[in-house]
């Protein structure tokens, strides 16, 4: 099956041109750096590659794990649907703010940040190895019950979701929208380096979970995006490894086994991001 993010590739490539066609029309810079743009793109294209090839191994860990399930969900109820949307939305919540809270896995999340521009282009600025490790926060759900093929198209469709947000060319929706829903506002607070935004606003659809569990902010000034130590490179190799090799650095220079630990497991907000 294929995944619902792969088939929706020409709808990402469509709108991309679009908004950029209208950032050059209306001189707003936003797709100034041709470089990064290119850059985003191809890194998205090798991230689809490389998730075809993860893909195999998450597959069959998500079928293990739907075997020993002592309870299947029907997939004929629309219950069913509407549950699985909330656990998913919720288990992406979780390995997003994870994601930045633990240098492991920030490793991987940092090549969407470490651009320093907001456009389309940025969402499909994906690391080409992160696959190797998310399975780890999506495998409860087909152990709960859910069938991996259901798994694959909800998740898929908040991921298509995600891609519209990342744009400057919409400000707010209506209060109740903002309230309940991630919207290109909240999440242009998530892109921002200001210290106010710094980890904030991980929702998928839902920002209701950020309100939750403490890690919301609202857009309340202009934010400056990137990484706190520009990556200033456009090589995609160096885009994928650069937070690796700057952990193994800092472990090296670390003299006891629990600093060095530390360094994978704690968080990149301390010193590496």
């Amino acid at each position: 099956m294929l995944r619902p993010t792969v088939l929706a590739i020409p709808f990402f490539a469509l709108l991309i041109a679009a908004e950029a066609l209208w950032a050059y029309w209306r001189q707003s810079g936003d797709f100034a750096d041709r470089k990064d743009t290119w850059t985003n793109i191809f890194l998205g294209f090798m991230s689809v590659v490389f998730g075809a090839l993860f893909g195999f191994l998450t597959g069959w860990i998500y079928v293990l794990f739907y075997d020993l399930a002592p309870f299947k969900f029907p997939a004929d109820a629309w219950w069913t649907w509407a549950l699985l949307f909330f656990v998913d939305d919720l288990a992406y919540y979780v390995f997003h703010r994870v994601s930045h809270e633990i240098r492991l896995f920030w490793n991987f999340h940092v090549v969407h940040h470490s651009s320093e521009h907001y456009n389309l282009s940025v969402a499909v600025r994906q690391s080409w190895f992160s696959g190797s490790l998310q399975w780890i926060f999506y495998a409860p759900l087909m152990l709960i019950g859910f069938a991996p093929w259901m798994f694959a198209l909800m998740h898929g469709f908040n991921l298509i979701y995600q891609f519209w947000i990342h744009t400057k060319l919409i400000d707010k929706f209506p209060a109740w929208i903002e309230f309940l829903f991630n919207t290109p506002s909240h999440h242009r607070v998530h892109h921002g380096v200001n210290e106010p935004y710094i980890d904030k606003n991980y929702g998928g659809v839902l920002i209701v979970w950020d309100r939750l569990f403490g890690s919301f902010a609202i857009e309340d000034e202009t934010p400056r995006y990137g990484i706190i130590k520009p990556l200033e490179s456009y090589n995609p190799l160096w885009i994928n490894t650069h937070g690796w090799a700057e952990m193994f650095e800092t472990m090296r220079q670390r003299r006891s086994f629990r600093e060095k630990i530390r360094c994978i497991f704690a968080s990149p907000n301390m010193e590496f991001k």
